[in-house]
């Protein structure tokens, strides 16, 4: 398996016309899982011109790597906001291209990366608020009480959000989406803390019919269940 710095390397020997083409020819796809290294390496290596190159493409691997350069770099505020219709784009690859660009952001100034999720978190769009949450809630950037609880803090904004909109709404595919990440981030955050963020996950409420459903999948989670057992926490759901 190539890692990080060997497409780094292959990727700088590269003249910027031949990025697409080498993207497509490594990006793992069509299959199940596409190469996220090659989209990490592209997103600490990828300048200007390259990654106009790519946009010219619209290939949603090459899009997916585009999203995660500006997601690394969005402590520029013109880069942000491009990276906000990133987040927001109907292609999940790209999406969770945004993501994992945020992520790296995250990596060398986590202040950064805590601004956009914490302004993100109260949007009204539930793409932006899933990307806030799923940005933050990555266990490498949840090294500190403080991190951790602004983390937990997005959590519960979120799906706070959530439980405002009504039945009709919460079935769209854009709040499921958020619903789908809520479902396990939860289980994140704990497994971070526990001793800073059990007992609000244990506050949800197991009767609303979609927040039962995040309590119940987050439950489903080896870290989560784990934590559960050891403190000896009786949770029926």
């Amino acid at each position: 398996m190539t890692d990080d710095v060997e497409w780094e390397t292959r990727l700088r020997a590269l003249p910027s016309t031949e990025w697409p083409d080498f993207l497509t020819a490594h990006s793992g796809l069509p299959g199940p899982r596409a190469n996220l290294a090659l989209v990490s390496a592209v997103a600490r290596t990828a300048e200007p011109a390259v990654i106009a190159e790519l946009e010219k493409t619209d290939d949603e691997f090459a899009m997916m790597c585009v999203a995660a350069s500006r997601g690394a770099r969005s402590d520029d505020a013109d880069v942000l906001r491009r990276q906000r219709g990133h987040a927001e784009d109907q292609r999940w690859r790209v999406r969770e291209g945004a993501v994992i660009g945020l992520q790296l952001l995250g990596d060398r100034d986590i202040a950064a990366l805590l601004s956009i999720v914490k302004s993100w978190a109260e949007e009204t769009d539930p793409l932006l608020q899933r990307a806030a949450v799923a940005a933050i809630c990555e266990p490498r950037l949840l090294r500190d009480p403080r991190t951790v609880g602004d983390a937990l803090g997005i959590c519960a904004t979120t799906t706070a959000h959530f439980v405002t909109w009504p039945s009709e709404r919460r079935r769209a595919p854009d709040v499921r989406v958020l619903r789908q990440t809520l479902g396990y981030c939860w289980s994140v955050v704990v497994a971070a803390d526990p001793d800073i963020a059990l007992d609000a996950f244990l506050g949800l409420d197991p009767d609303h019919p979609d927040v039962g459903w995040i309590v119940a999948q987050n439950l489903r989670k080896s870290r989560l269940s784990r934590i559960l057992r050891d403190r000896g926490e009786g949770v029926a759901r």
